[in-house]
């Protein structure tokens, strides 16, 4: 990141706020609907390979790109580690395409920087990762858009599409995020992402799914592996789909994967502070699922739950100062602003159009000004009083921090680990009371 990408944001507090009583807060175990993890990852795999009537065709020797995008999906990486084992031993060569649109601030050293922090390496994969921002055009939109295709990828004799099935983090739909996203938004790169997002809600809605089809016809794609998670982050279901079922294999599985997202049990917070947010959680830095804020202009946002306010405390190291989604925040710390790459949330952003999401919030001086903040402004009389939440990010949702106003309204969703106990800082303002690990 430059220099000059880093913004300088002074240390502003707010006299008024000094004094203001804080809620104390208890450690509640949140209790989510977990479907059976499967109890070997890579047998599933190899068994939804077997399947592929492609792959059977393909003479050895062939060339397989393998799709691997900017999520931490836990069980991905030994999923494609297999695929690669298993191509081998048919005798064909794998290789490794970064596919994800315009993350890594649309730069191919970049994408392979994030795929290594995320354990895609040649060295842990078993074969070549080959990045690169170029594309070819394969095909046209209804609406007379180009669709474009990653170049290393349509040199290949056959494409293996991997990739997570879960909500989208803004439109609710038959389809949202999973292999169609993938071969339309992730193969498609920056320009890909570019073109689709360029009519806002309609490029989703009703671009992607026709763009999807176009690559699927006209691009090597051989075959495609689903993972479904549960609402521990391990792989429920691993399924194989061949090119022409990818959308009903995306269909099929979305409620799978939306019954096993964890939630927060509340339908009202008067403040929810985020210890994290990044690129690595969530596309959004914070699943918009989660924190009942979606805010883009012509589409319903149904507060469920209804925060107030809501406090961001840092980001992931993993998002390298990417803070798209703290247009959804209220508040957030200095030390949090300071570390952000401008370049890579601006490109992220307009990328995507959704350009509210960079946004910045109320920037104050450390964690014990802005949750003090949050609680003052929360329309709640009596601070000490107020319905606090405290997570780790919205990926993390087994341990939370609550004031008894909120644990008060578990009930069988959750149960109370301690005392109540008052909120802790350290001298330079940071917050020691964390959620558990």
């Amino acid at each position: 990141m430059s220099a000059t990408d880093r913004p300088s944001f002074p240390a502003i507090r707010l006299p008024q706020f000094a004094d203001e009583p804080l809620p104390r807060v208890v450690t509640a175990a949140l209790h989510h609907a977990i479907a059976p993890a499967l109890g070997d990852v890579a047998a599933a795999t190899r068994m939804a390979l077997e399947k592929s009537r492609r792959f059977a065709q393909l003479a050895p020797g062939a060339r397989v790109a393998i799709t691997c995008g900017s999520r931490g999906i836990a069980s991905k990486p030994l999923v494609v580690a297999t695929a690669v084992a298993w191509l081998k031993e048919k005798g064909f060569q794998p290789f490794i395409v970064p596919a994800m649109g315009s993350h890594g601030g649309a730069r191919a050293e970049s994408q392979t920087a994030l795929l290594a922090e995320l354990g895609y390496t040649p060295e842990s994969m078993g074969c070549v990762i080959e990045s690169s921002m170029e594309v070819v055009r394969i095909g046209t939109t209804s609406q007379g858009i180009p669709v474009w295709f990653d170049k290393n990828a349509s040199k290949a004799d056959a494409v293996l599409v991997v990739n997570r099935i879960k909500a989208h983090t803004s439109f609710d739909r038959e389809i949202e995020s999973g292999l169609s996203k993938m071969v339309a938004i992730g193969l498609g790169k920056a320009e890909g992402a570019r073109s689709i997002h360029r009519l806002g809600a309609a490029g989703y809605l009703e671009v992607l799914p026709e763009w999807a089809d176009i690559a699927i016809a006209a691009a090597p794609i051989a075959y495609a592996i689903g993972i479904v998670e549960n609402a521990d982050k391990d792989a429920a279901a691993i399924e194989g789909a061949e090119p022409e079922d990818i959308a009903a294999t995306d269909a099929r599985l979305l409620p799978l994967a939306k019954a096993n997202t964890p939630k927060l049990p509340f339908a009202q917070i008067d403040v929810l502070v985020v210890e994290r947010i990044g690129k690595n959680i969530s596309g959004t830095g914070m699943d918009t699922g989660v924190i009942g804020r979606s805010d883009i202009r012509g589409r319903p946002s149904y507060d469920n739950p209804l925060i107030h306010k809501l406090a961001v405390l840092g980001l992931t190291p993993e998002a390298h100062g990417n803070g798209l989604g703290l247009g959804l925040a209220d508040f957030m710390t200095v030390e949090a602003a300071n570390s952000l790459d401008l370049y890579a949330m601006y490109m992220n952003s307009c990328t995507s159009t959704f350009t509210e999401r960079v946004r910045l919030p109320i920037v104050l001086a450390d964690e014990k000004e802005v949750i003090r903040a949050a609680v003052a402004t929360c329309w709640r009389l009596d601070g000490g009083a107020a319905r606090l939440c405290i997570i780790r990010s919205t990926l993390n949702l087994d341990r939370v921090l609550l004031s008894p106003a909120l644990a008060e309204e578990l009930g069988e969703a959750g149960e109370v680990l301690d005392a109540p106990r008052p909120l802790e800082f350290d001298r330079a303002g940071r917050l020691t009371t964390r959620c558990p690990q």
